[in-house]
């Protein structure tokens, strides 16, 4: 009797638990699309790296600015001010009047740890997808966190996995855990457009 019932549920839950993929994958595909037909805007950030060496974490603030499809900026002003400008596949690193850039598609993992935040900002699902694997937990339109988890054991040699947050287009939260143990907490708050 009893591994009747059980096969009675299992045949009833069964078509249910096939339903949850293919629901994960269309409510990825929402939040893609969302981001994807956002412009971009300026956001403020705060960001605490936690070092196990140190027993305090490293805080810096600034501002980053996106312009879809491709123009990210952070500008950290304190305690040191710094600027990074991705344009399209450029990556440009100011600080104390020093300057330096180079193509992120001549470094595979600088363009995949890019492509976490910048395919995120411009809903391009296929590029995420190139370099992790990709879980989305909560509601496109709502509250929603994807984590990310690197494919290539280069860049899982450097970061286990990127949780990035947010509630409908506007990212809130991006963490960062490192291989070796050490995370970084980036909390972004709108302050308007470019």
């Amino acid at each position: 009797m009893n591994t009747r019932r059980l096969w009675l549920l299992t045949t009833l839950l069964l078509p249910l638990a096939a339903m949850a993929p293919a629901r994960a994958a269309d409510d990825l595909d929402r939040l893609m699309a969302l981001l994807a037909a956002h412009p971009g805007g300026t956001v403020r950030f705060v960001e605490r790296r936690h070092l196990a060496m140190l027993d305090a974490p490293l805080v810096s603030r600034g501002e980053m600015t996106y312009r879809a499809p491709d123009w990210l900026e952070r500008r950290t002003l304190s305690p040191r001010p710094e600027r990074l400008l991705l344009d399209k596949d450029t990556l440009t690193m100011e600080r104390d009047q020093r300057r330096m850039s180079m193509p992120i598609s001549q470094r595979p993992e600088v363009e995949a740890f890019v492509a976490s935040i910048r395919s995120t900002l411009r809903g391009d699902r296929a590029a995420l997808e190139r370099h992790y694997r990709v879980a989305l937990q909560g509601q496109p339109e709502k509250r929603w966190t994807m984590t990310l988890e690197p494919l290539q054991a280069r860049l899982r040699g450097i970061v286990t996995q990127i949780v990035i947050s947010g509630m409908g287009v506007a990212v809130d939260r991006v963490d960062y855990t490192q291989s070796d143990g050490d995370s970084t907490e980036m909390r972004l708050e709108p302050v308007g457009k470019p």
